[in-house]
């Protein structure tokens, strides 16, 4: 069975319901595990729920995913909300995707982070990568401490640097993004997932989009998942 991996959308210091991806019409997230859309109360909550959901097989260590939608969308990256995330979670490592266009742009942000640089671990999306130099480079410079997303909608590889054709420049963390199935509970899209895994058979490969329940858990680890992106399904207390 695949793992969850929690996740939080920041849009202007808020947490937000991700919905297919069109991020101009993203709302504060409503939940049954908290009250609010501040994002250490959701995100306590969410790991809360995770860490009850994973026993006897808690995520080591906790992991939190953090999609900053301000600089995705060519703003300013929100470097003290991701402090205060690393304040209120000690134990957590933070998975962050702020729209990075190469590794100098992610060195900036760890530079910025202090003494919780060693927690973050920056994730760069095909969508954001400026050229597949830029992702050999970013290999380069972070090694097994980073993740790419091949990000996807609509059956369209979201992918000007190429990212998804170069399979041997992939790194150990790998994340397949489907945006068309963000908060669709449609289920997750495990032929994706599987290609990825036969090109990258020794690599962690996380899914991302349309997770319902503990049933998809089980059907994308044998699809080839070590883990699954999730926030919907926890928030609305299917999972």
């Amino acid at each position: 069975m695949a793992a969850l991996f929690p996740v939080i959308d920041l849009l202007r210091g808020q947490v937000v319901r991700a919905v297919r991806g069109q991020r101009s019409t993203y709302q504060p997230v409503v939940s049954t595990l908290c009250s609010g859309s501040s994002p250490v109360v959701v995100a306590q909550a969410l790991c809360r729920r995770c860490e009850t959901l994973c026993a006897p097989l808690p995520l080591q260590p906790q992991r939190l995913y953090v999609a900053d939608l301000d600089a995705l969308q060519g703003g300013t990256v929100q470097v003290a909300m991701l402090q205060a995330l690393l304040q209120a979670l000690p134990q957590a490592q933070l998975w962050v995707d702020a729209g990075f266009a190469d590794a100098p742009a992610a060195a900036q942000l760890l530079h910025g982070l202090g003494v919780h640089a060693a927690r973050v671990l920056p994730v760069f999306g095909s969508e954001s990568l400026r050229s597949s130099d830029a992702l050999a480079a970013c290999i380069h410079t972070f090694g097994a401490h980073m993740a790419l997303s091949l990000d996807r909608r609509d059956g369209q590889r979201m992918d000007p640097a190429g990212c998804w054709d170069r399979p041997q420049l992939w790194p150990q963390n790998l994340i397949v993004m489907t945006l068309e199935r963000v908060g669709s509970s449609e289920g997750p899209d495990l032929q994706t997932l599987a290609d990825v895994r036969l090109q990258a058979p020794g690599a962690t490969v996380i899914g991302a989009g349309g997770l319902r329940h503990q049933a998809d858990l089980a059907t994308a680890g044998q699809a080839g998942a070590n883990a699954w992106l999730v926030a919907s399904a926890l928030h609305d207390g299917r999972l």
